[in-house]
Parts: C-alpha cells; structure tokens; sequence
C-alpha cells in the first residue's frame, strides 16, 4: 500500500512539473514572438543581404528591436517551414509586428531591387542593365546621368525610382567613395580634377589589372605632357559606340580605318584629353591617376591572352607588335 502511494505522489510531482515547464515554455514562446512595442507604429527599414542566414537575420531583427527573441524567431521560422523563402531585400517593418507577422513579411518580396553596374561600363551600358531590373527607358536614364560619375557599385534601389533619383543614387555615392583626402592628393598634382575623372575612365579600359593601372596611368601622364597623343585604342572603341556585328560597345579589333575616325575622342589623330570621360572608372583606376607609377616607359601594348608589354622606345615597341600581335 504504501508503494502504490509513494507512486502515485511521484506521477503527480512528475505531472505537476510537466504542466509547470510547459506553462513556462508558452510563457517563454509567448513573450518571445510577442511585438516589441504595441504602440510604436513607425517605418523601420531593415535590409536582408544576399546569401544571408536565418539566424543572422534573427540576430539583426534583435538587435534592431524588431523581434523580442532570436531564438524564438528562428524556430518559428522553422516551424512555418520558410527558411528558404526568406528573400533579399529592403523591408519596412514595425515595432507593432510580432514575430509570425516580421516572419511573413521577409517572404512577401523584394521592396527594393539589387542593381550591380561594372567599372568600365559606359553610360549606355548602364541604362541598358537599369532598364532590364527597373520600369526606367534607357532614355529617360541618359538624360540625367553624366558619364564618368554613375560610380559602379551594387545598389538598392527602390523599384518605383525615377531615373533622376537613380543617377543622383550613383552620383552620391560616388561623392561618398571619392573622399576629401582622395579629392585633395588629387589637387596636388597639375591635374584638373576632371582630368583626373577623364584619365581614369581610360585606364579603366586599357588596365587589366590592379598591378598594371598605375603603370599605363603614368605613360598616359607622361605622353600628355609631353605633349604626344594618347593613343588609347579604349578612346577610339567609344568614338566608334556600339558595333552591331560584335554585338557590344567595345569593338575588340580596329583598323586603321578606324583609328583614323574624324572624332574628338580619338586619342590617334588628337593630342590631349578628349573632351570627357569614355567610361564610369572604378576606385582603382582613379586612384592609379592620382598615385602614378612613373616608369621609362612610354608605350604599351595587350597580347591576346591579355599580358601587358611595355617598350621604352618605339623600335621596342614595334617589335612587341611583331611578337605579340601578329
């Protein structure tokens, strides 16, 4: 008798820490998907980036005051089975949505849309991407955007955006990622700062690589001075625009037709700068202007498979024509 009572007091102290942790538990998963703030309705933007996970976003969302819990969160994202569904974007939400609310909310689509322009894409080229992500004509967008300045970058850009709010998008952050400092160093050389911009969209074209576009920057330099012709194939190809055949902005190959086009962006029959930048240069080749590497060089050539070479005089200079290029 008496083991039957000691079992039946154990099953009720068993049962009534059951009932008791499972209180506790719905006490817990309340609070935790609960709104932050019932009262606060104000317009929170919130960002999810491409690639990121579940529980990042959970942490972000905390950290922001916008869900009670991170855990919580988690698995109730896991519970509605929508992990995968989480989309990129920006979003605008509430201090008033409680976690199920925030959690649906991140599925319903991008508000904004991710826009990525390459560095040396001329103006035309970003118009063409921006038309293809955004309601935007290519010619609305031209007329507002300045070639040299739309700064290649990835953007977030809301898809009700006009095409002069998109340009001024890129422009500022192009006053934003060519600080003072960079804008000053500038002012210490005999460079006009739009010269700098016009210099750079051409080493934009013809480097190739991080380590070469300090090198052209300086022969460019040194040829303007001296008072030679650039000659920049990259001048020419944007005099020449787009080529149908080729299907692109940038003709690969130039006659000497070509280089003799009656333009004053040709680099070949002008000496001096053209009249404004042929591409939108990233930081790299601005800073390459502004930070030169001076060589004895004063030509250069690209192979096929995209090595530079560089010659002090023109017999070296020929003879790299004659081993690289034919």
């Amino acid at each position: 008798m008496k083991s039957n009572n000691t079992r039946t007091k154990r099953f009720s102290i068993f049962l009534l820490v059951c009932v008791v942790s499972i209180g506790l538990g719905w006490l817990w998963w309340s609070d935790g998907i609960a709104p932050v703030d019932p009262a606060n309705n104000e317009s929170v933007a919130f960002v999810i980036n491409r690639g990121e996970g579940v529980k990042n976003i959970a942490s972000r969302l905390a950290q922001e005051h916008l869900i009670r819990s991170p855990t919580s969160f988690y698995i109730l994202v896991k519970i509605l089975g929508i992990e995968r569904q989480l989309q990129a974007g920006d979003y605008r939400l509430s201090r008033t949505m409680d976690a199920r609310a925030v959690a649906l909310e991140l599925t319903r689509g991008i508000v904004d849309v991710w826009v990525t322009t390459l560095e040396g894409w001329r103006v035309e080229e970003v118009a063409t991407k921006i038309a293809k992500e955004l309601d935007i004509p290519e010619g609305e967008f031209l007329k507002h955007a300045e070639e040299g300045y739309v700064f290649p970058d990835t953007y977030l850009i809301p898809q009700d955006a006009s095409p002069a709010a998109v340009v001024r998008m890129m422009r500022d952050n192009f006053d934003r990622r060519v600080t003072e400092d960079l804008r000053q160093a500038a002012e210490k050389t005999d460079v006009p700062f739009k010269d700098v911009m016009t210099l750079a969209s051409i080493v934009e074209r013809e480097g190739i690589s991080a380590d070469d576009r300090p090198v052209i920057a300086g022969i460019l330099l040194k040829r303007l001075r001296a008072g030679w012709p650039l000659q920049a194939d990259a001048t020419v190809q944007y005099a020449l625009g787009y080529d149908p055949g080729e299907k692109t902005w940038w003709r690969k190959s130039l006659t000497a037709e070509d280089k003799n086009i009656d333009s004053p962006y040709n680099t070949y029959r002008n000496t001096g700068l053209p009249p404004s930048p042929i591409s939108n240069p990233g930081l790299a080749s601005i800073r390459a202007v502004i930070y030169p590497v001076e060589t004895g060089y004063w030509y250069y050539l690209h192979d096929p498979q995209g090595g530079v070479h560089y010659a002090e005089t023109i017999e070296e200079h020929n003879a790299n024509i004659a081993t690289y290029l034919r």
